[in-house]
């Protein structure tokens, strides 16, 4: 047999030998998911991102034939499980589903165990969920303006409870704090339900809390909503003015819960996941849901997530400092 014909042979049979594989490269590939995936939520069962994550989960999983199995990891303003995701093999089987305060802890830490943005890669902010600001009737204090006027009468008597130092409580409270242009203590506790409780018997004078945890006191009249914190009005709030509507501008936060996944995710998977989270955001099941918690399905191309929260970290590391916040 000549060389020519030698090589020639060769070059078919591996042809033949790619083309055989192919078929199974692709099927492999289209195979995802084949097992469950870890859903990590870096703060208690109960909160809201908890909540809305287990609404999402449920439906994706119906969709993608595999169950997303929800893995609370509270603790540390959320950095334990944000740890946890960044040290995740990177193939679509360990995800995260954490809030704004994502954009938050770079600020408020000394030094991180990873890295915000280069250990991660977003998949999709799946909802834009307000923060009331609620105060106990006790108080006699009925609108946004009575607020400040009473701040302003003694300066440095207020306090307001927050889910933690750090958190996007916290930092919603330091924003429209520093807009308003009044003294308060930041009080902060474990989580929403402490910080409900200690508003709600006037220990603590207001709180800018998710809606969840307290729009049903809100309805019982148990606590006064004066405000939402958010740039627009809350679909389950819709007669509650914003901060800045109420006179205060320059106040508003975006409070937001999305999905992110470990750097190196392949990019088809991301996509796959991004698709999922829309499709779940669409059905009743979910609307419905999401209406009771106060919530507005947000969605963003995976890229489009990326850049936002590399512009949040750095607009809230501003907010940080300009509130004299010192890094834990």
């Amino acid at each position: 047999m000549t060389f020519a014909r030698r090589a020639a042979l060769a070059s078919l049979t591996s042809l033949t030998v790619l083309a055989a594989l192919s078929p199974l490269t692709a099927s492999a590939q289209g195979a995802y998911p084949n097992k469950p995936i870890r859903v990590i939520v870096p703060f208690a069962a109960g909160s809201t991102t908890d909540i809305i994550a287990r609404a999402i989960a449920d439906k994706m999983g119906q969709s993608m034939g595999q169950t997303l199995v929800i893995d609370n990891r509270g603790g540390a303003s959320g950095t334990i499980g944000q740890q946890a995701v960044a040290t995740a093999a990177p193939d679509g089987y360990t995800i995260m589903i954490h809030s704004s305060s994502h954009t938050v802890s770079p600020s408020t830490f000394a030094k991180l165990p990873f890295d915000t943005t280069a250990d991660f890669v977003g998949v999709t902010p799946i909802s834009s969920t307000p923060n009331v600001l609620v105060m106990s009737p006790s108080k006699n204090i009925k609108t946004l303006q009575e607020l400040l006027a009473a701040a302003r009468a003694k300066p440095g008597s207020m306090n307001f409870a927050s889910a933690g130092q750090g958190s996007a409580t916290h930092l919603n409270a330091e924003k429209f704090k520093l807009a308003a242009k009044i003294e308060a203590t930041n009080i902060p506790f474990k989580g929403s339900g402490e910080a409900v409780t200690e508003v709600m018997s006037g220990r603590v004078d207001y709180y800018f809390s998710p809606i969840a945890p307290v729009i049903g006191q809100i309805r019982s009249g148990q606590l006064v909503a004066l405000a939402v914190g958010s740039p627009k009005r809350a679909s389950a709030l819709p007669q509650v003015p914003t901060t800045a509507e109420a006179g205060v501008p320059g106040s508003e936060f975006n409070f937001w819960i999305g999905m992110m996944a470990p750097a190196k995710t392949p990019r088809d998977i991301v996509n796959r996941l991004h698709d999922e989270v829309v499709k779940a955001l669409n059905t009743p099941e979910v609307k419905e849901r999401f209406a009771t918690l106060g919530a507005d399905a947000w969605t963003l191309k995976p890229e489009q997530f990326d850049s936002y929260i590399k512009d949040e970290i750095k607009s809230n590391a501003v907010l940080v400092k300009a509130a004299g916040l010192s890094p834990q």
